[in-house]
């Protein structure tokens, strides 16, 4: 073990960091029903740089696929 990982760390919060009033999970709720994660694999990463290069893309493939069923 390096000597940086058996130095004591100093976790004591600062008086002004007052958590008693929080909730746990406030906002949990809605962030699930708000956000939406998605994995890349690294192979698309290369092509699709930007979340903007990857909704433009899927625009256009639901875009084709409206007109093929159609």
């Amino acid at each position: 073990m390096s000597q940086e990982s058996e130095e004591t760390v100093n976790d004591e919060m600062k008086p002004e960091y007052d958590f008693s009033g929080g909730v746990r999970g406030k906002y949990y709720e809605a962030y699930t029903q708000s956000s939406n994660v998605v994995i890349l694999d690294p192979d698309v990463t290369e092509i699709f740089r930007d979340s903007a290069s990857v909704n433009e893309a899927l625009r256009l493939l639901a875009k084709i696929a409206k007109s093929v069923t159609v």
